[in-house]
């Protein structure tokens, strides 16, 4: 199978060590992806507030290249995916809005049709590879691991664009990081905000939002934090030196994109995978599972 990657201007910038576990778990499990010359998606809360029909023009004028590509976009980031998904849902009911993107479109050569289709990386795991698949591929089990789970706020809302898991209660980071050898881990403030949003206009109430994730992870005896967003990574890997030294309590959690502990159970190593680059090393917890990470 071939799919076009949409890794979003979060990771291509600022996180490529994230890419690259992606491009290595998703090879191994049978799938190859495409580049193609995509803008940003655009951001579905700055953007989208600011001026809707910018929002819906430049996420379409990306939905073209996988029109003309005719393959489906598998998504990195829970933002890039809510935007493609929710601007062809937009475009779908609302004829008005469709005939003036065509129109702006058309000047530059493109020929918007409604036909593409865009996957969350998760969701792909789950639908186009499977469970069992990616248990077979397990060379490592990360026995040990204790992992709080945290999806997002825009990995499965708003629910009438994306259609699948459970807005309320989503399952399937939880069957990934089971799958390969991990422990999901229940925790009151499982479906709290990371707080990043907020923390763009208010750094207190940013701050607070993230303590109350860090401590309610530590009382469920977490080890680990296990993202599938990149604004949820950055926050949670930028803000836990503040908050302890706000509330004086040590928060210094290893943060994970599920990509990583697959390739990890996958057989890959640290190094492989530039987990050098996180600012919360995770090497003395790798080690106390039997993964030595040598830089």
């Amino acid at each position: 199978m071939q799919a076009l990657l949409f890794a979003g201007c979060t990771i291509s910038n600022r996180l490529p060590f994230l890419e690259k576990s992606a491009r290595l778990v998703f090879k191994d499990l049978g799938i190859e992806f495409i580049d193609a010359p995509f803008t940003c998606c655009p951001d579905p809360v700055g953007v989208q507030a600011i001026s809707e029909k910018t929002w819906l023009t430049l996420g379409a004028r990306n939905l073209c290249l996988a029109e003309q590509e005719k393959k489906k976009i598998i998504s990195l980031c829970n933002g890039c995916s809510e935007t493609l998904i929710g601007v062809k849902s937009c475009l779908d009911h609302d004829k008005e809005s469709l005939n003036e993107v065509k129109k702006v479109l058309s000047k530059k050569g493109y020929d918007y049709k409604g036909t593409s289709e865009t996957f969350h990386f998760i969701r792909s795991l789950i639908e186009d590879v499977g469970i069992g698949k990616i248990k077979e591929k397990v060379k490592r089990p990360l026995k040990g691991l204790k992992c709080a789970t945290h999806t997002g706020c825009h990995y499965m809302r708003p629910s009438d664009w994306i259609k699948w898991d459970d807005p309320l209660e989503p399952k399937y980071l939880d069957v990934l990081v089971n799958a390969v050898g991990a422990e999901a881990l229940d925790y009151e403030e499982k479906m709290l905000c990371c707080g990043a949003g907020v923390d763009r206009t208010n750094n207190e109430v940013g701050l607070e939002v993230a303590h109350r994730k860090y401590k309610g992870a530590t009382e469920a005896d977490a080890n680990c934090l296990v993202v599938n967003c990149p604004a949820c990574f950055q926050q949670f890997e930028n803000t836990q030196r503040d908050v302890s030294k706000k509330y004086e309590e040590k928060y210094k959690i290893p943060v994970f994109y599920i990509t990583e502990l697959i390739a990890l159970a996958f057989g890959y190593n640290p190094e492989d995978l530039g987990l050098r680059y996180h600012r919360n090393r995770p090497k003395k917890l790798l080690k106390s599972i039997g993964i030595e990470d040598p830089q």
